[in-house]
């Protein structure tokens, strides 16, 4: 079992090598499968973004989740299929936005009850039709860690407070939109904004930006800071979920797996940006540099 570290309202936690070192991450046995590393379900693209359900999954894999199932609309399934041979794909019906269908939770409803994480939100179009599919597939999902990102975060319009804690990574753009209060504020307070959107929504909160807060219910607070402005690149966000996802697939808590996953996501970019250069260098890029970091921070 992972070490789970504890702290006061009071008090932030820095996300740097020597805190990494001392709350390692789950590690497999010698003769482990790919269930006991764990049990991944996507759900994530659409027909104009079809490379976030890409960037997302592999991520994830690359982190260390043993089995990958990815669910995406019915008009890229099959392309996906073919490129992607690691992953079992379900296609799900598409509304005329390019959302998913109410009705294609049936087909997920197998998978619901046996995975270990659910993602949602990566490249997901259509706000009406996400809103209340994700509702509906939060509620039916009763053991699954679940990390919320994108378009998937607004489903807290909806429900206001979640039963129980789950992991959502809004930037402060889109965590200005879900509260209510102006980006302004935000960007001048991260932190404070990340802990009272944690409490009042029972969700662990990763305010991503060049400082990162990550925020549990409990009053528990990480930051980590990162310059590498080669981030900010189309699908940099989705590689992060999918890092994050595949952590705690893996067996490590939502707010380790958030810790792990922002600092593995910026230290794949300062080593992109030595060998590439500091702009340039490609999302789809990212997860590769993961699996060598993981075992450099390890010891």
């Amino acid at each position: 079992m992972a070490t789970i570290l504890t702290t006061t309202p009071a008090s932030t936690i820095e996300i740097d090598a020597r805190l990494l070192r001392e709350w390692p991450l789950p590690e497999p046995g010698a003769l482990a499968g790919g269930e006991e590393r764990g049990s991944l379900l996507v759900l994530a693209g659409s027909r104009e973004t079809p490379g976030a359900a890409s960037l997302s999954a592999i991520a994830a894999l690359r982190a260390g989740a043993g089995r990958l199932a990815v669910a995406t609309v019915a008009s890229m399934a099959g392309g996906f299929a073919l490129s992607h041979p690691e992953a079992r794909i379900v296609a799900l019906p598409e509304t005329e936005g390019g959302g998913f269908a109410a009705d294609g939770l049936a087909r997920l409803e197998p998978l619901l009850g046996q995975v270990d994480t659910v993602l949602v939100g990566p490249g997901l179009m259509d706000a009406s039709a996400t809103r209340a599919f994700v509702r509906r597939l939060v509620k039916r999902t009763p053991r699954a860690a679940i990390v919320l990102d994108a378009l998937a975060m607004e489903l807290i319009v909806d429900l206001r407070r979640f039963e129980r804690p789950l992991l959502m990574t809004p930037h402060a753009g889109e965590l200005s939109s879900l509260i209510g209060v102006t980006l302004e504020l935000i960007l001048a307070d991260p932190e404070r904004y990340a802990r009272e959107a944690s409490i009042r929504w029972n969700a662990v909160v990763a305010l991503i930006g060049p400082s990162t807060f990550v925020a549990t219910p409990d009053g528990g607070c990480w930051c980590h800071a990162s310059t590498h402005v080669g981030l900010a690149t189309s699908g940099s966000g989705d590689v992060l979920a999918g890092l994050i996802a595949g952590l705690a697939t893996r067996g490590a808590p939502l707010a380790q797996a958030a810790a792990w996953g922002v600092a593995l996501h910026s230290r794949a970019g300062r080593a992109l940006a030595e060998r590439v250069g500091p702009i340039g260098y490609l999302a789809s890029e990212l997860a590769a540099e993961v699996p060598r970091l993981m075992q450099r921070l390890a010891h």
